[in-house]
């Protein structure tokens, strides 16, 4: 029997574990993926917005090379903290059922069943992409994640959205060989969120006709070597390669239904927990890092929720104790 279950090895997965551990409870941490998986699929050359400092967790520091680290050095201190900390880590398994007893969660997972008195959910929001919903989609040509802009060398590019992924993947096909990269735009204009070193770089492209950009548009079909989309001028076809389709993931939301996690009213799809202790209305399942923002994937960042491991496990160790 488990004390606690901590769903997700990211890093306020791992910051969970540190602090379960700290405190002397049992714990296991289990994830679907490798560690920290869902940075391992950022693009290989990627730069967080973040400074180091803001990024640590468990005491370990975070030495990076500039200000701002990178992708490498960031999975190379993850790494660095799971050992350091020696975390009971299940890795490469998947969590396929939880049940809710009395007492405790049954759990079964795809090596084994395990009991916990409480669960942790911190499963981010990276695993889910947002679909197009378009006829086309499922061709091998359509990838929602995007690692390095080699493969796209000499090739037709149409990017879809204008957020940071975007604008990171037009910017980088562009400067590495694409043929040509067009980005089909929803909104009117490029994301006011963007990088704030990358906002101007991409604007400047567009207007000097680098990159090609299409406002207020969306794509109605894909076919191997076309794209159709439409904007207010009409319905048009440009030749294409690749669609790189940048919209953004959601939460693992199934998981918290099966769980009994209700949610607010709201646009964002916000689950129902306590500011106070993380805990949902579901007794003993306990929200941490970017899933308890629902679709506002934006609201938490690595370094505004590491807060929520001292949170949840203070709050598990109260309950523990007082039964």
């Amino acid at each position: 029997m488990q004390d606690v279950i901590i769903i997700g090895a990211g890093p306020i997965g791992l910051a969970c574990g540190i602090e379960a551990q700290k405190k002397g409870l049992k714990y296991l941490i289990f994830d679907k993926g490798c560690l920290v998986n869902s940075l391992y699929n950022y693009p290989l050359n990627m730069t967080f917005f973040s400074t180091s400092d803001k990024l640590e967790i468990g005491g370990v520091p975070f030495i990076s090379h500039n200000s701002k680290p990178t992708r490498a050095e960031a999975l190379e201190y993850y790494r660095r903290v799971a050992s350091h900390w020696n975390l009971n880590l299940n890795m490469y398994e998947s969590v396929n059922k939880i049940e809710k007893t009395e007492s405790h969660f049954n759990i079964n997972t795809s090596r084994g069943k395990f009991r916990s008195k409480t669960i942790v959910i911190a499963t981010g929001f990276y695993d889910k992409p947002f679909m197009l919903k378009v006829k086309g989609e499922n061709l091998p040509k359509v990838k929602h994640y995007y690692t390095e802009p080699h493969p796209y060398f000499g090739m037709d590019i149409v990017v879809v959205g204008a957020a940071n992924s975007a604008v990171d993947v037009a910017l980088e096909t562009y400067r590495k060989g694409a043929k040509s990269v067009t980005m089909i735009i929803r909104e009117k204009e490029i994301g006011s969120n963007v990088k704030y070193w990358a906002r101007p770089d991409i604007v400047n492209r567009i207007e000097e006709g680098s990159v090609k950009a299409h406002y207020e548009a969306s794509i109605t079909e894909i076919k191997e070597d076309v794209v159709f989309f439409k904007d207010k001028m009409g319905e048009h076809k440009i030749s294409n390669d690749f669609v790189l389709a940048m919209t953004g993931y959601e939460p693992n939301f199934d998981m918290l239904e099966e769980l009994g996690v209700e949610f607010h009213n709201d646009a964002f799809r916000t689950p129902v927990f306590n500011d106070e202790t993380m805990e949902s209305n579901a007794e003993g399942v306990f929200l941490a890092g970017v899933v308890c923002g629902g679709y506002k994937t934006n609201k938490w960042f690595i370094e505004n929720s590491r807060e929520h491991a001292l949170t949840v496990m203070k709050a598990i160790e109260t309950k523990k104790y007082s039964k």
